[in-house]
């Protein structure tokens, strides 16, 4: 939203599995609560997704929401720049969390497209947290606040 670029690595064609906070807490609630002691439970959102692909739909979604456009583009999109793939970069991250599913119930509520929405939503009804992580503002609080003893 401040016509700052946005680099994407090789051709963003990086691909990684997608899942909403509210669904890896309620998947971690799931696993404390009903897992077996000693197992292994991997939690995944069955949403993989290309860099590219993940940027061009908040691209999208800001597109939307927030239509007023830094001075000289007309979409968000536009704003994308390709940049020297990282040596070693990934090309895949995978989960497979089907034994979560399997013995436990559990799958993720929300899709790649509502979990992304919703995320963008809370980052634009919180502008002000954002600016005060962005600033290094909240550090001041937490100085004044903590306990130096430890707690």
């Amino acid at each position: 939203m401040a016509g700052k670029p946005l680099p994407i690595y090789g051709k963003g064609d990086q691909i990684r599995d997608w899942l909403q906070v509210e669904d890896h807490a309620r998947a971690l609630v799931k696993v404390a609560l009903e897992g077996r002691d000693g197992e292994t439970y991997n939690i995944g959102g069955h949403n993989e997704k290309t860099n590219l692909e993940v940027v061009k739909t908040l691209c999208s979604i800001l597109d939307e929401l927030r239509p007023e456009h830094p001075e000289g583009i007309q979409r968000y999109e536009e704003l994308i720049t390709y940049v020297a793939d990282r040596p070693g970069h990934d090309l895949r991250y995978a989960i497979d969390a089907s034994k979560i599913e399997r013995d436990l119930g559990w799958t993720p509520d929300e899709t790649f497209e509502s979990g992304i929405r919703k995320t963008v939503e809370w980052y634009l009804d919180n502008a002000g947290w954002v600016e005060n992580v962005a600033s290094g503002e909240y550090r001041k609080w937490i100085e004044s606040n903590y306990d130096k003893r430890g707690g």
